[in-house]
């Protein structure tokens, strides 16, 4: 079985995603290193060099992450990734995402989100968004760009003993309207 590409570049309105390099390490933590970005996160000490630097470390691993560029300035905004593919589930999950304050609340969100979700329903059929159980901001983010909800808490050996909700977006509603709402 062919692997999907894991690690396109998309190109959106006013941000392109690309996958994550070494090179991007000093633009990035300078773009992460603010605390009040992490605050309510399941890692709220992200700002820190050592902990970024897990996180950074993680991404290149991965070999399914990405950064955020501005298309104006070529500034990099954010980062994202895709985790844990489950071929025989049909879904994916999009997480690990930040963005620079200056980008909440506005059209940025929405539209990496709507490029990665594009790009995911080229070979999925869920995609599934982990999010802290006390980040009241990502959960706040998920509900606007219509994730639902899974009933319960969850916790994974990869997130240790931290609960965590699961949102889901199927293909089936992202096709029937629920795109609508990230355009």
């Amino acid at each position: 079985m062919t692997l999907p590409d894991f690690q396109p570049t998309l190109v959106g309105p006013t941000v392109t995603i690309r996958p994550i390099a070494a090179d991007d390490w000093t633009e990035l933590f300078a773009a992460g290193s603010d605390p009040k970005i992490w605050e309510v996160h399941p890692v709220p000490d992200r700002y820190t060099e050592p902990e970024f630097q897990k996180f950074f470390d993680g991404a290149l691993k991965s070999k399914m992450a990405f950064v955020f560029v501005d298309r104006d300035s070529g500034a990099l905004v954010g980062s994202s990734r895709y985790y844990g593919y489950e071929p025989a589930f049909g879904e994916i999950e999009i997480g690990w995402t930040f963005l620079v304050r200056n980008r909440w609340g506005g059209p940025t969100n929405r539209e990496v989100k709507r490029l990665m979700l594009d790009h995911a329903f080229t070979f999925a059929e869920t995609v599934a968004f982990w999010v802290g159980e006390t980040n009241w901001r990502s959960q706040g983010a998920m509900t606007k760009i219509g994730g639902i909800r899974r009933a319960g808490l969850f916790s994974r050996e990869l997130t240790g003993d931290k609960p965590y909700l699961i949102f889901e977006i199927t293909k089936s509603g992202y096709e029937n309207g629920g795109r609508a709402l990230l355009a």
